[in-house]
């Protein structure tokens, strides 16, 4: 979501993009589920929390708690990073923040991009967020769903969009690797990220079309909200966009993941794909001119499967296995991953994530397992805040 009137979003102030010699700055934003850990539901105590909360002091004080759409909701926001194993830092000490506070409140943090268990979210009372609830109806009502926000520092609006041209037809396969949320309204949805499905209710919400120009972008975002479908420019939901405040892309397609380390991978792999898009760019190699519709109709079926059926290949838009299409991403960013320092690291963690599977397979593996829908949430819970031994 966007627009909780909280500060917070990561910024890029420890130098951006423009040579293999400087690493782009990362940081993410992740929204987690308060969770009651006898019973599973979800419960409204944003407020109650944030209430105690003590915010770190100072600029880059570590990851902050801000609210976010529905009371049943917190965000953890990190500072910008410039290192793969400086930022699984933070988002380890989030995570294990925000799950100490809702326990000070009696209540859980769980990683779950939507609730396993029927609920009845209830928005924050902000102006904006009841606004949104009278204006779009069932879709705000029900718009319970966690998801992660990555953020690449880029030089300029113009190497923004350039980065935007570029990417979208590779978003579908993050989606995939990030899958998890199997479940809607106490049923098994039959898709991987059924938040996938529920956000694309939103009016703005999906792939961008090839724009050229950072012109062509700003002059879509004032054309969509002066139609007036749209409150405001925050409500301009692309799969990624250029942030409003900050010199950074901004990449929202991702479900919250359910392991701290699958956030981290995500990250390192939207900064692989940032730095080979610019570069890409700057060499004079020009977008590759993917209908929308297609790059829609991968995200759906990236939605569906997650990694445990065919993902369509972004070069070929074929059907391929998604093992296959995974290693196509990595063989894309590879030469930049190299460059930057991570390519061992995100080797590792793909690794480890096909071993393990998505936050969904696990989802439905707990639910198999112990048969009711109170033992996925805890063990989400368990999930969110847990770190291997070395």
């Amino acid at each position: 979501m966007d627009g909780s009137g909280a500060e917070g979003t990561p910024a890029a102030t420890e130098g951006s993009g423009g040579d293999a010699r400087r690493r782009r700055t990362f940081g993410m934003e992740e929204e987690l589920l308060l969770v009651n850990p006898d019973t599973g539901e979800p419960v409204p105590l944003a407020a109650g929390l944030l209430e105690g909360y003590k915010r770190p002091a100072g600029p880059g004080g570590g990851p902050v708690l801000t609210a976010e759409f529905q009371q049943e909701m917190i965000e953890v926001v990190t500072p910008p990073h410039s290192t793969m194993a400086s930022l699984e830092a933070d988002i380890i000490l989030g995570r294990a923040m925000a799950d100490a506070e809702a326990r000070r409140v009696g209540v859980r943090a769980a990683a779950l991009g939507t609730s396993p268990l029927p609920t009845d979210p209830h928005p924050v009372q902000l102006r904006r967020f009841i606004a949104m609830t009278e204006e779009y109806g069932l879709t705000a009502r029900e718009q319970l769903t966690c998801g992660c926000h990555i953020h690449v520092s880029v030089d300029s609006d113009e190497e923004g969009v350039a980065v935007l041209d570029r990417v979208r037809t590779w978003l579908p396969v993050l989606s995939a690797l990030s899958a998890n949320s199997p479940f809607w309204h106490g049923q098994d949805s039959g898709y991987a990220s059924y938040r996938a499905q529920v956000w694309s209710r939103w009016p703005s919400a999906g792939p961008l079309d090839i724009l050229g120009s950072p012109e062509a972008y700003h002059q879509l975002v004032h054309d969509m909200v002066s139609t007036g479908v749209l409150l405001d420019e925050g409500m301009v939901y692309f799969d990624a966009r250029l942030s409003r405040h900050y010199p950074t892309v901004e990449i929202r397609i991702a479900d919250v993941c359910l392991r701290p380390q699958n956030a981290v991978l995500l990250a390192g792999i939207a900064r692989g794909l940032v730095e080979t898009a610019a570069r890409e760019w700057r060499n004079g190699v020009p977008p590759v001119a993917v209908p929308t519709e297609l790059v829609r109709l991968a995200a759906w079926k990236a939605s569906r499967w997650g990694l445990r059926g065919e993902l369509l290949d972004p070069l070929t838009l074929q059907p391929s296995p998604a093992i296959t299409v995974v290693n196509v991403l990595l063989d894309h960013i590879r030469e930049a991953l190299e460059d930057i320092g991570d390519l061992q690291r995100v080797e590792e963690l793909i690794d480890n994530l096909l071993y393990e599977g998505t936050g969904a397979s696990r989802q439905l593996e707990v639910l198999h397992r112990a048969g009711e829908l109170e033992a996925v949430v805890a063990d989400a819970a368990n999930c969110t805040v847990w770190v291997p031994a070395d």
